[in-house]
């Protein structure tokens, strides 16, 4: 039996076929899930993915939402680019495609935020049109099925990659084969304890008959993570708001709202007195690390309150006062929204 026949004769008796996305897999539906899933597990991703569609449906409405409203849609599942990317990409669907999707890999790889694999699998996964896929679970099935050496972050082993998907992606069934090779990746081929006893390409597999199933795909180069430190000042007034700014939309948790932040050297009090008035308390609050990709952060809140019920005008839009309400209507990253939960 082919490896094609084989995945796709254990996707019909154990695929996965009732996730949201599933149900009417429009490209926009398709589109809107892959883009989430990037580097986030399904189970994580099924209660975002329902608020998302239930509040933006079409890519019109999301298009024409606000990036406030969209970014709040998205806080606490991470890799903020990719949601700041989706509403830039439904923006740019709309103004040259009419709010239709291109049916073309080129072509969509051509919008933000898309790349080679999410374009294969809008394609195949919304119409059944035959279009190549390799994400993180293709990677892995395929790197251990032929015993690719190497890490898949490096272009000649990522290139052999993609020449196997093109060889194994099948004519017809297109959709249930890439769906049938996320699956085997995220329940089967797993980084660790990967169930081998209930694979359908065992009988084939070089890491298997090797037992090398934790060499495949290689690793990552290891580098030290650098630790840095920030302090947070979370401003209250009378009126039980609580002082933000707006991120620049480049750059860690771009276009979200945050607390004013100094180094712990610089002077807490000069700089309240100076932009707030006078302090009624401060306290310093419990330290707390959140870790990036690529470096850890250490966060010191220091809670603040005034005395006087400042409420300053927005003037820029960048900045100002929210109440409890408000606060669970704009973006934030999930730390900041943790520190308010624990204070609220």
């Amino acid at each position: 039996m082919t490896f094609s026949k084989s995945i796709l004769k254990w996707f019909d008796q154990h695929g996965r076929k009732h996730l949201p996305w599933q149900h009417n897999p429009t490209a926009y539906r398709v589109w809107v899930s892959e883009i989430m899933l990037q580097q986030t597990q399904v189970n994580t991703v099924i209660p975002y993915y329902e608020r998302f569609i239930n509040s933006f449906p079409t890519v019109n409405i999301l298009a024409e939402a606000t990036q406030d409203e969209v970014l709040a849609h998205w806080a606490g599942l991470g890799y903020y680019a990719r949601g700041r990317n989706l509403h830039k990409c439904a923006q740019a669907i709309v103004e040259h495609y009419q709010g239709v999707f291109p049916d073309t890999v080129d072509a969509l790889v051509a919008l933000p935020g898309i790349g080679q694999s999410t374009a294969g699998a809008i394609i195949s996964l919304s119409s059944n049109q035959r279009a190549v896929i390799l994400d993180g679970n293709v990677k892995r099935v395929l790197a251990r099925y032929h015993g690719i050496k190497g890490w898949p972050g490096k272009t000649a082993v990522a290139n052999t990659l993609w020449q196997w998907a093109e060889t194994h992606t099948p004519n017809t069934r297109c959709a249930d084969f890439n769906q049938a090779m996320m699956d085997m990746g995220a329940t089967l081929c797993t980084r660790s304890n990967p169930r081998c006893d209930r694979c359908p390409l065992q009988k084939d597999c070089y890491a298997f008959h090797h037992s090398q199933q934790a060499d495949f795909p290689g690793k990552k180069p290891k580098k030290i993570q650098p630790v840095k430190t920030t302090q947070w000042l979370v401003i209250s007034n009378p009126q039980q708001q609580y002082y933000l700014e707006q991120r620049p939309p480049q750059g860690i948790w771009g276009g979200l709202w945050s607390f004013p932040e100094l180094t712990l050297d610089d002077n807490v009090q000069e700089y309240c007195k100076t932009h707030f008035g006078s302090i009624k308390s401060l306290e310093y609050y419990t330290a707390f690390r959140h870790t990036f990709s690529h470096y850890h952060l250490d966060i010191h809140p220091t809670l603040i309150q005034l005395h006087q019920p400042l409420l300053h005008v927005r003037d820029n839009g960048c900045q100002g006062w929210f109440n409890q309400q408000e606060l669970a209507e704009i973006g934030l990253a999930a730390p900041i929204k943790k520190l308010l939960r624990r204070l609220l």
